[in-house]
């Protein structure tokens, strides 16, 4: 008697593969296979090659609910002490982001909390947040650090990162962002501080293993197209990819720096020229959108979403998770804000979540339902994909699936708050 072929095999399923852009590729009345942690076979049920029982250990019908890739969320700041609810407030009373930065607030205020947490203090919250995030449907999670700009306190916000990936079982790449703001201690030594970053703290986390990705803040209030290229220049020399947050607050041209290194993505891109979108599409580089951050900050410049289309260039979508300008915990949320604030179209903020957000982290193994992929998928209370954009909060995920095994929903979808 033969066993088995497939670990698992699930059965009346509404399938969106999002295999061709820009439509979401649904198969309705479809079945999907898991062998070994990849997807070994999808196609309709009347082209399944046996009886169902007789080709997978686990046999289930799911009743026609929707099936996508697991949500890939490509651009967080996740790992940090504190909050900046205080911030909130002031800003609802009229201060302003640079406001709020240049005055000691923002982004230092998050080091010094970050600073003062020990590593199992700075886990147990962040795994709250990710766990949130997990039950939101995100099987693959980006994470910069950021909020040391210290060797030691960048090293641990890493560290805890790796340590998520390991203790929920899914994939956290890790972004270098020590070129995020200014410390205190460099105010009058802005030289000595990149220099910092440049020479000794990359190297020596790159030299760790901690590192996927090498990214930076080119801003008025973050730093120069010149500081940010002696940053790529290293990060090539050691054989990493870069990223860059560029276009929030104004245009230093940095898209089309990022795209001169061939870099993953260019992140935010509400003041991006046609210029840098012209050597974003030349290079393959992503654009990704951030729509908490516009909304959270009551921004009015809207990202160039027809020039990104006219120009073919692949957008991406992401919380921004972080405890100042996008306290988002939420991937699906995302991509409503995407289709309402920036006029996507669902099919497209949904390959943002997907198919764009795997490209925007270098990954090719996920994204779409194909054979071969990493069997990272999730099961929705819902019967098209629209609907993943539709509703506005609420808890729409049925399953997900990590590698092909279950994830408990009793595990994952804990409040944020008490979580550890």
């Amino acid at each position: 008697m033969n066993l088995p072929r497939w670990d698992r095999l699930l059965l009346n399923a509404t399938l969106a593969t999002f295999a061709d852009a820009p439509s979401c590729s649904v198969i309705e009345h479809g079945a999907i296979a898991m062998h070994h942690g990849r997807i070994a076979w999808i196609g309709r049920m009347g082209d399944l090659p046996a009886a169902p029982a007789t080709l997978a250990t686990s046999v289930l019908s799911i009743d026609g609910a929707l099936v996508t890739p697991g949500l890939i969320d490509c651009h967080t700041h996740l790992v940090f002490g504190g909050d900046r609810v205080h911030e909130f407030d002031l800003r609802a009373n009229g201060a302003s982001y640079e406001e709020l930065a240049r005055a000691g607030g923002g982004i230092v205020a998050t080091v010094k909390a970050t600073r003062e947490a020990g590593e199992d203090a700075l886990y147990a919250q962040s795994l709250a947040r990710a766990r949130t995030l997990l039950a939101d449907g995100v099987t693959t999670l980006e994470i910069k650090s950021g909020y040391g700009l210290e060797l030691e306190t960048e090293r641990r916000m890493l560290q805890v990162a790796r340590r998520i990936g390991r203790k929920l079982g899914i994939t956290v790449r890790t972004s270098f962002l020590g070129l995020h703001a200014l410390p205190p201690e460099y105010r009058e030594r802005r030289a000595d501080y990149v220099s910092l970053v440049c020479d000794e703290m990359l190297p020596a986390l790159a030299a760790e293993g901690l590192l996927d990705a090498v990214d930076a803040f080119c801003e008025d209030i973050g730093f120069s197209r010149e500081e940010t290229r002696r940053l790529f220049e290293q990060a090539q020399r050691l054989g990493l990819p870069v990223k860059l947050h560029a276009g929030q607050l104004s245009d230093l041209d940095g898209a089309a720096l990022v795209a001169e290194y061939r870099g993953l993505s260019a992140d935010h891109l509400e003041h991006l020229g046609e210029s840098g979108i012209q050597a974003m599409a030349a290079a393959g580089t992503v654009a990704v959108l951030l729509p908490g951050a516009f909304y959270a900050l009551r921004e009015t410049r809207l990202p160039p979403i027809e020039l990104l289309r006219k120009h073919r260039v692949p957008m991406a979508v992401a919380t921004d998770c972080n405890p100042g300008s996008s306290p988002m915990l939420s991937l699906r949320l995302a991509a409503g804000m995407a289709c309402t604030l920036f006029r996507l179209t669902p099919a497209e903020a949904l390959h943002g979540i997907t198919t764009h957000a795997a490209r925007a982290l270098g990954l090719t193994d996920r994204g779409t339902l194909a054979v071969g992929q990493i069997a990272d998928l999730v099961v929705w209370n819902a019967r098209q994909p629209a609907e993943l954009c539709y509703w506005i909060g609420g808890g729409l995920v049925r399953e997900v699936y990590v590698c092909g095994e279950s994830v408990s929903r009793r595990s994952v979808s804990r409040c944020w708050r008490n979580a550890s």
